[in-house]
């Protein structure tokens, strides 16, 4: 199976990821048989290594196949393009680790919280991991998952963050995901009870952020070459990105047909929205705002990917650029919609299934991401081009 095969498998699926978007928010997580569709397609296979029978696949084919999804329904583009992406980042670990994940079933998923909210004790030949971790999309349909941790010193000081790895049998989910927007994504928290992890299934932020992992002896592809921070955080931009795109068609189609309220409450039909300049105006700002966000992101990661291609340092500036443009893409895909809800009347406010309200929903829930904190995401940008020692795990 090809990149572009994938691509077209997914396209194939929309109308029936749409059909589901409501199911998804009444189960409160992705659909069965949508995910299976998608591992069908082939999506989860692009960003995993070639020696599982991954397809080690161009960045841009992976995002643009979340973009797709995401358009079709936000709740499962969201969790699509958080389980997409973990297999790019298991092929960073140990190969031990990898063996472990992949070594029985290529297909396994994994899932993930990397807020460091658990306890970290070290011991011999690794670490007892306890506590509970929130926000892990899609961890239904995950086998492994992936959490953040702090290890700490005697006096309680932070001296490494390190993410661990863990199997099913070592965590349990608690299903507490109960949302205004993003209901379908599954989100639920992890809770771990004194597991151990051995040391081989754990990977400092320190080796990620300096492209010098385990993994990178298995696997000469350059996907593998990216920076961790731009390779999820542009991620999950793309689904917010992608759902806005579907409100705005979605509401484009709307317009052309959808008659103004008369004046004064006047009993005759006022004008069709499609000739009304100002809702015309709206349309074009909100398509605007859209288009910017999809042109820089791909244009950093198109850049990204060619260096990495190359075997060329990434430049600490592009880093930071990618960083303020992800953040800033979803900043976008938020105006984009707010635009179209000034646009939609009363439809959209109305208690029921609307393609805009639930993308304004999913929307306000996906910007409260950590990686999606635009103030963050300026200032490191700033302070980097100042030439001040600007220093984020997700720079």
């Amino acid at each position: 199976m090809r990149d572009d095969e994938v691509l077209a498998a997914v396209r194939a699926l929309a109308p029936a990821l749409r059909e589901r978007a409501t199911e998804a928010e009444a189960l409160r997580r992705v659909p069965d048989p949508s995910v299976e569709e998608l591992e069908g397609a082939g999506f989860f296979r692009l960003l995993r290594p070639r020696a599982y029978g991954g397809l080690a696949a161009d960045p841009a084919v992976f995002y643009a196949a979340v973009h797709e999804i995401a358009k079709a329904c936000g709740s499962t583009g969201w969790a699509a393009a958080v389980l997409g992406v973990h297999p790019w980042y298991v092929a960073q670990f140990d190969a031990k680790a990898q063996e472990e994940v992949w070594g029985t079933d290529a297909a396994i998923r994994i899932c993930s919280s990397h807020a460091p909210t658990g306890k970290v004790t070290p011991v011999d030949g690794g670490y007892r991991l306890s506590g509970r971790w929130h926000f892990s999309a899609g961890c239904d349909h995950a086998r492994w998952a992936l959490l953040g941790g702090l290890v700490t010193d005697a006096e309680g000081r932070p001296v490494d963050m390190l993410t661990f790895l863990v199997p099913r049998a070592d965590y349990r989910v608690d299903d507490v995901w109960d949302t205004v927007g993003l209901r379908g994504s599954g989100s639920n928290d992890l809770v771990v009870t004194d597991a151990f992890v051995p040391a081989h299934r754990t990977l400092g932020y320190g080796p990620v952020t300096a492209l010098r992992c385990p993994g990178h002896d298995l696997h000469p592809d350059p996907l593998y070459r990216l920076p961790y921070a731009a390779v999820f955080t542009t991620a999950v931009s793309t689904a917010m990105v992608g759902i806005a795109e579907g409100a705005h068609e979605d509401q484009v189609t709307a317009a052309r047909e959808r008659l103004r309220a008369a004046p004064g409450g006047w009993a005759a039909p006022g004008p069709r929205v499609a000739e009304d300049p100002f809702a015309q105006v709206r349309i074009a700002r909100a398509a605007g705002e859209i288009d910017a966000a999809r042109l820089q992101l791909a244009r950093n990661m198109a850049e990204l990917y060619a260096l990495a291609r190359r075997g060329a340092e990434i430049p600490r500036e592009l880093r930071a650029r990618t960083r303020r443009d992800q953040a800033l893409a979803t900043e976008r895909a938020l105006t984009a919609v707010d635009l179209l809800m000034e646009n939609a009347g009363r439809g959209p406010l109305s208690v029921g299934d609307d393609v805009l309200q639930r993308a304004w929903r999913d929307l306000h829930t996906g910007r409260g991401q950590a990686a999606n904190d635009v103030d963050r995401a300026l200032v490191l940008y700033a302070q980097d081009a100042l030439g001040m020692d600007a220093q984020d795990p997700m720079l």
